[in-house]
Formats: structure tokens, C-alpha cells, sequence
């Protein structure tokens, strides 16, 4: 099946096309022009999706879940589709664009699974007191209510799981919330499939039109619209930490300040004790080598820097891991300009004081081949500059005198979306004092495996303190996520015939 793009926005049910266009950037393949957002545009989208909230915001929950299954079931029904495109803009291998789109459909029917439940809704009931002294009590219930349309920006790094229809649009829609998807210019084809596939369930569901649009394109104007118009009430983010900041900070600047819930970066240290590394040092140079280079390293989760002791035994992990890098080929990165950054990235690395590079390499103009340094911890804690990701199959071993000076490592970190622990039985009291740091620092604590890679269920946090996301009370991944997009109301004294529905339930 072969997909020939028409570049046209979706507002409100209508495909759109604008003056300007913008050509996309394929790693391989035919290029597109696509219609270029605009203020004007992102104006009627939101506008669409306030209308549409009156109704959405109000479904049931059946309704939401039937229409979260019809996306899943029309992503699939262009499944060929979609990898096409996505291969060709992106530069990902088939293998890969084929999970993301069942991670995709599945983050879907998950949500459909967890409103039918309920649980979400929080809800609580305290019966009336009329007797009480020296006051009676009001009868109150408390429930989780959607707050109303959410902008979502597409990510670069997942063309489908963290952009059109992935997880913040998914969490937003089974809240009750529209939502206004702002395109990525790396995959724009990828996105207007996608979201012809919404299109189609909106139409098939009966629900209102407005309750998804996506502008494609368009200079900071149009993100910076978007996330200031008066009638969002959230905005997703996943990318850079410069361009979430500057999101960021205008949300908080608007005269109705609302919640940026970004992912902004992390460098995911790993934490090599002494057993682990002297029972199995050269597997876990092997096995960090392999989630480091995974998808050319362009994982939010990738674990860029280990830490570890100095000693015989380290050196031979560090061998192990620049031997298995060494061997690794040049992958296609997502877009030239990723490509660059990483380039420059390394290069910066390699100039800071104390850096000793292990494994060098060239990188052409949109392919990267791992990169590996190495620093004593006296070197790394007075630098903070190292602590900044570089997004890309780039390592960074740091090399601490004794277990004192490694805990001050942990310590000095900001926040991150993982941090790993590697261990044998025997470090166990070395890793009891490390667990109070990483817990503070990152939304994920992981020992003996790998953190590439996040699993889509109920206790999965992606998130973690800044600058791993804007927000460390919540997540990205799992359906904890929804939270996000619903705030607590309480009613009081309220007759049954003006209960929610789902208040109902238990109102009996």
C-alpha cells in the first residue's frame, strides 16, 4: 500500500491547506510539501476544540473507550502504510517502526481498558452528618474531571508512540480532553496518516469534530500560539530542553498560567559495583554497548554515563564496551539536524578538561557511529557542563577512587529519567546507600538490566525531577499518565439528579 501525502492540515474534521508550504527532509525517498501552520490555524483548532469539549468533555466512558479502540483499529488498517512513510522520513528500520506502531495502538486499547474500570476517577464519598456537633457535615463526593482541550507537541525520536496518536494524545482523549497535536517537521507524512486514521474513528464513533485537529509545520510563532491560546488547558511536550523551556516558561508567563508537562532530557547514569563488575564485567560492557548503540542511541532512556571504581577489573568492562562499540556500524539518524547536534556534542566532550577519548569516529552528514570517553570522578565533579545529555550512541565512563567519592557522584546529577544499579549479593550495602539518592533523582530505578526501552502498564513512571520533565509528580508512559489532564471536583450536597453519572454508581 502506497501513501502519496496531500500536505494538508487537520482542523475540526477539515483537511486544510495553507499558502506556505515546507518540503519535508526523507532519508530516503521522494520528497513532500506540506501546508505550514499558522497563529491563524492553531486559532481555529483550539477554538474547534473548546466547542467540542462541551459534548466530549461529558461522554461516557464506554463512548471514549469505543473511540480509543476505532483509532487503534484504523492505525492498523493502514499498517503498511504507515511503516512505508515512516521508514522513509525517519531513516528507522521496518522491525522497529512495526513495534513502535503496536506500542501505538496498544497505549490506545489500554486506555480504553482503564476507563472502563474506573479506577482512575478517584472517586470517594463522606456521608452526611447532620448530628454532628459542634457542626453537622455536608454530604461530599470527590472525582477526577477532564480539564479541557490539551495542545501535544509530536516528538522527533518516536514517529508514532510519542507524537500524532501516541501517549499524551491517548491519555488527553481518554480524560475526556480534545486535543490539538502540533506536528514534527521530521515526520510530517507520518503524521497526517495518523491522523487520517483519527479522522476516520471520529467519523465512525459519531464523535464531535473538533475533537482533534493537527497543524503541521510552521515557525516557534505557531508552537508558541499554541501553547498560549486562552483555551488550552495543558500541553504535552517531548524533545530538546532548550525548546521545553521556552514552552515551558511561556506557560507559566500566560495571565491563565497552566501545566507543561515536558520531557526535556537525560543522561541515565548506570552505577557499576564492585561484584557485579568483577563477576561479570566484560557481559556488562557488552550488554551497555548494545543498549547505547540501540536505534543509533536516540532513546530518551539511553544510558549515556556509567560510573564505577578504578581497578583492573573496570578497565577490563571498559574494554569490553569499546570493543563491542568499536565493531558497531554507522546508523541513519532522524534528521540532519539531530545528526549535527551529535556531532557537535561529541566534540564538546572531547575538549573539556580531563576527557580521555577511547573510541573515536566520523560522522557523515546524517549517520553516527558511537563515541567513548572517559573521566576521573575528581575531573567530573567540578564539570558540570558533562552532565548535559548528548542525544546520540555516546558514552561517558567516569572513574571514582573509592565508594565515598561515587555516592558524590550520584549526588551531583540532576534529575533523571532512570538510574541503574549493576550488582552482585555482596554489594548490597553499597547499593542501600546509593538508593536514597537515585530515588531522589530519577523516576525510574532499575538494578541488573538496562534502561532502554519503557514498558507500557499501570506502574511504569517515564518522568523524573528537572530537567528529566518540567513536572517530577508525573509521567508520560502508563496510565498513570492520565492524571495529567484531569483535576478533583468536590460536590456538595448535590440532589442525585445533578450527581455525575459516575458519581451515581456509588451515590446508592
Amino acid at each position: 500500500m502506497t501513501f502519496t501525502p496531500h500536505g494538508k492540515h487537520l482542523i475540526a474534521g477539515a483537511w486544510i491547506a495553507s499558502e506556505a508550504t515546507f518540503s519535508s527532509e526523507p532519508a530516503h525517498g521522494p520528497a513532500y510539501d506540506f501546508s505550514l501552520g499558522t497563529p491563524e490555524l492553531v486559532a481555529q483548532a483550539c477554538e474547534a476544540a473548546e466547542e467540542a469539549f462541551w459534548s466530549y468533555g461529558y461522554s461516557t466512558r464506554a463512548e471514549r473507550a469505543a473511540f480509543l479502540n476505532a483509532i487503534a483499529d484504523e492505525i492498523e488498517a493502514r499498517a503498511e502504510a504507515i511503516t512505508e512513510i515512516g521508514s522513509q522520513e525517519s531513516g528507522l528500520p521496518e522491525a522497529r517502526l512495526k513495534g513502535e506502531r503496536g506500542r501505538t495502538t496498544g497505549q490506545l486499547r489500554m486506555f480504553a481498558d482503564h476507563i472502563q474500570k474506573g479506577d482512575y476517577l478517584d472517586r470517594r464519598h463522606d456521608a452526611a452528618l447532620p448530628d454532628r456537633a459542634p457542626a453537622p457535615r455536608p454530604e461530599l463526593f470527590t472525582m477526577q474531571r477532564p480539564i479541557g482541550p490539551v495542545a501535544v507537541f509530536g516528538a522527533s525520536n518516536f514517529p508514532l508512540a510519542f507524537s500524532t496518536a501516541g501517549g499524551d494524545t491517548a491519555a488527553a482523549l481518554a480524560a475526556g480532553c480534545p486535543v490539538v497535536v502540533k506536528g514534527h517537521g521530521a515526520h510530517p507524512g507520518t503524521g497526517e496518516i495518523i491522523a487520517e486514521a483519527i479522522h476516520a474513528a471520529v467519523e465512525k464513533t459519531g464523535m464531535p469534530k473538533g475533537v482533534f485537529s493537527l497543524v503541521q509545520g510552521g515557525d516557534r510563532s505557531v508552537g508558541q500560539a499554541l501553547v498560549q491560546h486562552p483555551l488550552i488547558k495543558a500541553v504535552g511536550f517531548t524533545g530538546s530542553l532548550g525548546g521545553g523551556r521556552a514552552l515551558f516558561d511561556l506557560c507559566a508567563q500566560r495571565p491563565e498560567p497552566i501545566p507543561f508537562f515536558g520531557e526535556l532530557g537525560s543522561v541515565n547514569p548506570m552505577f557499576l559495583l564492585p561484584e557485579a563488575v568483577s563477576a561479570r564485567g566484560e557481559a556488562l560492557g557488552q550488554g551497555w554497548a548494545g543498549s547505547l548503540a540501540m536505534g543509533a542511541g536516540q532513546f530518551c532512556t539511553n544510558p549515556g554515563i556509567a560510573v564505577m571504581l578504578e581497578g583492573a577489573e573496570g578497565e577490563a568492562l571498559v574494554e569490553a564496551a569499546r570493543a563491542a562499540l568499536s565493531e558497531t556500524g554507522a546508523q541513519v539518524m532522524l534528521t540532519d539536524g539531530i545528526a549535527k547536534a551529535y556531532a557537535s556534542g561529541a566534540e564538546k566532550v572531547a575538549r573539556e578538561p580531563g576527557v580521555q577519548e577511547l573510541l573515536s569516529s566520523v560522522c557523515d552528514v546524517r549517520e553516527a557511529k558511537p563515541f567513548l570517553f572517559r573521566i576521573s570522578a575528581d575531573d567530573w565533579l567540578g564539570n558540570h557542563a558533562l552532565t548535559e545529555e548528548v542525544f546520540g550512541p555516546l558514552g561517558l565512563v567516569v572513574v571514582a577512587k573509592d565508594v565515598d567519592q561515587m555516592v558524590e557522584v550520584a549526588r551531583s546529577f540532576a534529575g533523571q529519567l532512570t538510574a541503574t544499579i549493576h550488582m552482585g549479593d555482596g554489594d548490597a550495602p553499597l547499593g542501600r546507600r546509593l538508593m536514597p539518592v537515585l530515588e531522589r533523582k530519577a523516576g525510574r530505578v532499575l538494578v541488573n538490566g538496562f534502561p532502554t526501552g519503557v514498558e507500557v502498564c499501570d506502574t511504569m513512571v517515564h518522568g523524573g525531577p528537572y530537567p528529566a520533565s518540567t513536572n517530577f509528580g508525573a509521567t508520560s508512559v502508563g496510565t498513570l499518565s492520565i492524571r495529567r489532564f484531569l483535576r478533583p471536583v468536590c460536590y456538595q450536597n448535590l440532589p442525585a439528579a445533578l450527581l455525575p453519572e459516575d458519581l451515581a454508581e456509588i451515590a446508592q
